[in-house]
């Protein structure tokens, strides 16, 4: 190749280098929610509002069991203690000497040959 072939191609690459190269436009768009979205978004929401209230309501619920339970247990301890010492009163009541005295006090007395045993 000649000095001038050379120089044509030379001038034909800085030709092509100085002119301007047009870049594609890039259209941005924006990004729109479509119906189906907006959709998937609303019942997502929902589904989280539903799931809040039932943990709520339960806890609440859960709450006020453990009330009743804690009340019926004093009611349960009171009634025990009032058992036990009415037990203890009978026990003292029902003693040999004092059913004897409560027996003299009204007239009775003890006649040996009127009383009879059991056996077993």
């Amino acid at each position: 190749m000649s000095n001038l072939a050379r120089k044509l191609e030379q001038q034909k690459q800085e030709q092509h280098q100085q002119m301007p190269k047009h870049e594609p436009i890039i259209i941005k768009r924006r990004a729109t929610i479509t119906l189906g979205e907006k959709f998937l978004v609303i019942l997502l929401i929902g589904l989280f509002v539903i799931g809040a209230v039932k943990i709520v309501s339960s806890s609440y619920t859960l709450y006020q069991a453990n009330i009743d339970i804690q009340k019926m247990e004093s009611k349960i301890d009171e009634q025990s203690k009032l058992n036990s010492d009415l037990h203890v009163q009978v026990e003292e009541l029902s003693t040999y000497e004092r059913i004897w005295e409560k027996a003299k006090s009204l007239g009775l007395t003890l006649d040996q040959n009127s009383v009879k045993t059991v056996q077993n």
